[in-house]
């Protein structure tokens, strides 16, 4: 698949502040990319630039091979979806999403037939005559999803999309955009500073911090292979230890002055159980400071070695209290140093093929990315 669009050396600085530091990036045609990174991280800015409504200090924006430095949004074949919708209260829902088709003075009978077309797509047929005040926040969204598809862009650029939109309706809208992007087969990019919906929404993320690009890849690549000290740290739930060769196993990595523990790194469990017997020779010894309930799960907050480490317990499996001593086994964590992050697993573990298989398939059963 080729690359649809492209930016080389982008500089941006508002006041001072530098908001995009040397930016090199690509999206694929046909896909749904994620920019992803905390508040500040330069991602929203990065959309912008490439939608014309800012222009870099210096570097080249690329949109299908063309090089569209200094052409405005509608040259450039983009469609912009804000956070806050930006719908035009006095108009109802077909007048919203005409609006761009009629700004372009197109045919009265193209534009019914196009704002038909997209009342169609996205769920929203019956609904034309009211205004935005009388639709939900769900709703909102998806006329704004319209508006910007109405002129036929080749490029959908969505900055927060779901930002405003409360967390039940949040989670329906992210399948729901991704399969009517799939649907209309436009190449997309969307700013999110929400982990989980990036990972179930795009293909491809790239990961922003301070201005710059810190990794580009799957929401499998960059869970499981943070690159940086940055993405180990972002991307995920867990512990940070600076003094983590104090675990059993683990010795620290020359350089690398901490490391993150996931809660799927951790297994806590009692003596009794036949599934962890042969491990009790490389466990630790916790004790459960907090419990709380997680839906799906049990998150266990231990002691281990003065540190708090967190671990997931199955509803299944028998109740635990607080204040109650646990083996903990550590089966591996992410070093990091000033730049880079690396894996370390446990150096004790040593089970015979049988006993590693079935350990596999358990932690697979914990969470299909870690299978070693």
């Amino acid at each position: 698949m080729s690359d649809y669009v492209e930016l080389k050396g982008i500089n941006k600085r508002y006041d001072g502040f530098a908001a995009s530091k040397d930016v090199d990036l690509r999206v694929r045609k046909g896909s749904l990319t994620a920019l992803l990174g905390p508040s500040g991280s330069g991602k929203t800015t990065i959309l912008r630039i490439i939608a014309g409504l800012e222009a870099p200090d210096s570097g080249e924006i690329y949109i299908d091979g063309k090089k569209v430095n200094g052409l405005s949004p509608s040259e450039r074949g983009v469609g912009f979806v804000f956070q806050s919708y930006a719908l035009f209260r006095y108009m109802n829902v077909y007048d919203n999403i005409a609006f761009g088709l009629e700004a372009k003075k197109v045919k009265k009978e193209t534009i019914r037939a196009r704002v038909d077309e997209l009342l169609e797509l996205t769920e929203l047929k019956g609904m034309e005559k009211r205004f935005p005040n009388q639709l939900s926040g769900g709703q909102r969204q998806r006329v704004a999803f319209a508006r910007a598809l109405a002129p036929r862009p080749s490029l959908l650029l969505l900055d927060e999309p779901f930002a405003a939109i409360d967390a039940k309706v949040r989670k329906e809208l992210r399948t729901w955009l991704r399969n009517m992007i799939y649907k209309v087969g436009i190449t997309s990019i969307f700013v999110t500073h929400d982990q989980d919906e990036a990972v179930e929404v795009a293909d491809s993320i790239i990961v922003t911090n301070a201005g710059r690009v810190e990794q580009v890849g799957s929401p499998l690549e960059i869970y499981k292979h943070p690159q940086t000290a940055f993405v180990s740290q972002f991307i995920g739930e867990g512990t940070i230890v600076q003094d983590y060769g104090k675990f059993r196993g683990f010795s620290e990595k020359k350089g690398y002055q901490g490391a993150m523990i996931r809660p799927e790194f951790v297994e806590a469990f009692k003596s009794d159980n036949p599934k962890f017997q042969k491990m009790l020779g490389f466990a630790e010894k916790g004790v459960i400071q907090d419990i709380m309930f997680k839906g799906n799960c049990l998150e266990l907050l231990l002691d281990v070695r003065g540190t708090t480490l967190v671990a997931r317990r199955s509803l299944e499996r028998r109740p635990v209290e607080v204040g109650e001593q646990m083996n903990v086994i550590i089966y591996r964590m992410f070093a990091f140093d000033a730049q880079h992050a690396c894996l370390l697993e446990n150096g004790e573990i040593q089970l015979d093929d049988a006993d590693q298989a079935r350990l596999d398939a358990y932690l697979y059963q914990q969470d299909g990315y870690f299978v070693a």
